[in-house]
């Protein structure tokens, strides 16, 4: 029984994981945070579904081009809208992304296929589960963790190997000192929103197998919030561990605790580490 409940809890924490990471990458590059990650899962999710069903590509094809497609949104939103909030208050880009997240959440509700029904991707190879003893194993919270780790370490690469990724990490650091090398701190925003919507809308498909794809799906960003601030807002892979950390915190929760407490597991989480923890768990040291 414990080992299915923490299968689980890591599938579901990989989910959480994924959007974390997307708030931490557009935190640590623009110091705003990103209310509207939770929609861009959501519309990434009806993206392939909308390819994959209505148009009939192959799947995988969809998958692909639903996440490229939402990078590039990502991208264009940054550039004429998001910019517009860059060395204003914190405050304006919240509502600005909250603001654009409605937007987004009514334009699909607009949809009638949208909301007369609810919609699952079949990605193959996630389908049915497999007996070992007495622990029963499903195939897409297998495919959900395997396909986590294989981004994670597409990011790793991304970030230690590549010019951009190095340009990134600079702007991160120091943006000041990386304009000077020559670095574009513009670009690197309109990267980090392009990659923070990549990742939302990767969450979102792999959702997909496991729930179904509606409107309301975006609300699991709710969840993954405070993971990321569990983790801290500066580091990648505090992000992940945060959500792997409430993913399984959640599932014993509704195991053992009273009904509904898993609901406020998260919360609670992040309350303490904010007591505790101020800047993350996984946040460094600064001279």
């Amino acid at each position: 029984m414990i080992l299915q409940i923490l299968l689980s809890g890591i599938a579901t924490g990989c989910i959480y994981g994924l959007v974390a990471l997307s708030f931490v990458l557009v935190y640590k590059a623009t110091e705003a945070v990103s209310f509207m990650q939770g929609e861009l899962l959501m519309v990434g999710a009806f993206a392939a579904v909308a390819l994959a069903a209505a148009a009939g590509w192959p799947v995988w094809l969809a998958v692909g081009v639903a996440v490229v497609g939402m990078a590039l949104a990502g991208a264009l939103v940054e550039r004429l809208a998001l910019r517009r909030a860059m060395g204003q208050p914190h405050l304006t880009a919240v509502l600005l992304t909250f603001g654009l997240g409605l937007m987004l959440r009514g334009g699909v509700t607009t949809v009638p296929a949208a909301t007369h029904g609810v919609h699952q991707l079949a990605l193959p190879g996630l389908l049915g589960q497999v007996q070992l003893g007495s622990l029963t194993v499903s195939f897409a919270h297998l495919g959900v963790i395997a396909a986590t780790v294989l981004t994670c370490a597409a990011l790793a690469a991304f970030f230690r190997f590549s010019r951009a990724g190095l340009a990134l990490r600079a702007c991160s650091e120091n943006p000041r000192v990386a304009a000077m090398m020559g670095v574009s701190a513009s670009g690197m925003h309109t990267l980090a929103w392009a990659l923070g919507a990549a990742l939302a809308a990767l969450a979102g498909i792999l959702m997909a197998p496991v729930t179904f794809v509606h409107p309301g799906m975006g609300v699991v960003a709710l969840k993954a919030f405070p993971a990321a601030v569990i983790g801290g807002m500066h580091s990648l892979p505090g992000a992940l561990a945060g959500g792997v950390f409430i993913g399984v915190a959640e599932a014993l929760a509704g195991r053992y605790l009273p009904e509904g407490a898993n609901h406020v597991t998260a919360y609670v989480l992040m309350l303490v580490a904010l007591l505790c923890f101020p800047r993350g768990l996984f946040a460094g040291r600064t001279a």
